[in-house]
């Protein structure tokens, strides 16, 4: 090692995964250990936070000292402790802070509590070690929908929001009612690019008055919802029974149909609403990174892995000479290494907390921890 590296052990509990990781001078990963829930969750439809938090006491230790052993270092090596200390499940957050501050105070290390979505932000500066502020980030989760300035590192404005549903929870919400499960993202988009038609099922786009870039997504649900069950009665039974009649079903079919009068498909479902929610999150960052004078876009979080999104923001930037930015899908979904980069920044500026830090479940974006 370098006598000028900065090595941070960064932890993760803010959901479902736990997670820890090496990072070394902010953006070099040495290692990124996740112990991934979902399979646990999946059958209950969504995460269940107490069995979440019973997860995470039962796998911390191992997967730091799995982290730790990758990375090839010993307490002795680091430089801080980094952890998510909000937003997020406050049982699920409180196993990895107190963790953090047990370790940091065992191994004399400073502790640095980090907010989630600055996280998702950061990981950006990983996958794109070139990148730097200022830019505008599209933050799009299962919990957040947001337009973001980057001014400088540690320095956010929020110019955008969701009034309601995020994007994220409008996926698994729609997913669950056509049949697809949890997760709903990646099973949306999956389905969607099975011969989906994106045009089948025109559904509405939500608009915010008072704020262009202000995001809506339950209109768009209810409508999908809508749909579904004027299709059902069609079929003779509400929605309910459409969809437990596919949820469990090895042999699935996206191909089967929803409307019999007009062949629409679970495929075309899943695209049209899939197509919705991208049309509006492209055009309102597209809309404000030229209306700002910012000539760099990126994207974080969950969605962000989102297939339909990254090709249409892609297109839809270059066509207006915008540089576009985003994390590989690992990247996207809770990882610590984002966390180990974020403190990095954050202990560079000589941010540290004591013992008293404590999880903060509904921190809001450049708020204090």
């Amino acid at each position: 090692m370098k006598a000028k590296d900065t090595l941070i052990l960064a932890i993760e509990s803010s959901c479902d995964e736990t997670a820890a990781a090496v990072v070394r001078n902010g953006r070099e990963v040495l290692s990124n250990i996740i112990y991934s829930q979902i399979d646990i969750h999946t059958m209950y439809g969504g995460v269940v936070p107490e069995i979440a938090s019973r997860k995470h006491i039962e796998k911390i230790d191992p997967v730091v000292a799995s982290a730790l052993s990758e990375a090839g270092v010993t307490k002795e090596d680091l430089s801080a402790v980094a952890v998510t200390a909000g937003p997020g499940l406050v049982g699920s957050l409180l196993v990895g802070v107190a963790y953090a501050k047990a370790y940091a105070y065992a191994a004399g290390l400073p502790i640095i509590g980090v907010h989630h979505i600055e996280g998702h932000i950061a990981a950006n500066y990983i996958e794109s070690k070139e990148l730097e502020p200022p830019f505008l980030c599209l933050v799009v989760s299962g919990g957040h929908t947001e337009l973001v300035v980057v001014e400088d590192y540690g320095k956010f404005r929020l110019i955008g929001t969701t009034h309601d549903d995020a994007a994220g929870e409008a996926f698994d919400k729609v997913a669950r009612a056509i049949g697809l499960g949890y997760p709903g993202g990646p099973k949306v988009d999956k389905c969607a690019k099975a011969g989906g038609r994106p045009d089948a099922v025109v559904f509405p786009r939500g608009h915010v008055d008072g704020n262009e870039f202000d995001f809506s997504f339950s209109g768009l649900k209810s409508a999908v919802l809508n749909y579904l069950n004027s299709c059902a009665m069609k079929q003779g039974g509400p929605v309910k029974d459409l969809r437990e009649k596919r949820e469990g079903d090895a042999n699935f079919n996206p191909d089967a149909l929803i409307d019999p009068d007009t062949g629409v498909t679970v495929a075309d479902v899943a695209a049209s609403f899939q197509e919705a929610v991208v049309d509006v999150l492209v055009t309102h960052t597209v809309a404000a990174a030229k209306s700002l004078g910012i000539s760099k876009v990126a994207m974080a979080g969950g969605v962000a892995a989102n297939g339909a999104l990254r090709d249409r923001m892609k297109r839809d930037c270059e066509s207006e000479g915008i540089s576009l930015y985003y994390p590989s899908p690992l990247l996207c979904t809770d990882n610590a290494a984002m966390i180990g980069c974020a403190g990095y920044y954050d202990f560079l500026a000589g941010k540290s907390h004591g013992l008293d830090l404590n999880a903060v479940p509904g921190l809001g974006l450049g708020q204090s921890i």
